[in-house]
């Protein structure tokens, strides 16, 4: 798994707009917390605005998040952070988790003594699957708030 600006990007515009209270889990566009606007996002979290609009728009569009028009808008989550994953936010931006020479791993085709390779790709596909369909954004959030003993 090659973990790409664009994916680390979008994971930390995410963990923003969540530590935020930006979203209030029902989609219909109330506010519960405060909207994040895409150029605080970007100052906070050192990513290029330019870049970081085209990433909000593919989290929109995959119905991670909701935005608000005028100078009081911004983004919100459209679901609790409890119930986003870093698979969503990952494939929302980048396809599929797993890729073997730019197709999805379950595409890799081999013949001969190099058929065994698709089971190991494939393998690493659900391996990676566990771990991000099963971490959330509020597990992330919890982390980072978490104070650590030495």
């Amino acid at each position: 798994m090659f973990v790409s600006a664009r994916s680390d990007y979008a994971l930390r515009a995410m963990l923003a707009v969540a530590a935020a209270g930006g979203g209030d889990g029902d989609g219909d566009g109330d506010r519960a917390g405060e909207l994040v606007k895409a150029a605080s996002l970007a100052e906070v979290q050192g990513i290029p605005l330019s870049f970081l609009q085209g990433i909000l728009l593919d989290l929109r569009r995959a119905g991670l998040l909701h935005s608000h028009r005028g100078a009081d808008g911004g983004y919100a989550l459209t679901r609790p952070p409890h119930e986003i994953t870093v698979g969503d936010v990952l494939r929302a931006v980048g396809g599929s988790l797993t890729t073997v020479r730019g197709l999805p791993a379950e595409r890799a085709d081999y013949h001969g003594v190099a058929a065994g390779l698709t089971d190991v790709w494939l393998a690493v596909h659900g391996a990676i699957a566990t771990v991000v369909d099963s971490t959330t954004l509020a597990n992330l959030l919890t982390q980072t708030q978490t104070p650590t003993t030495p």
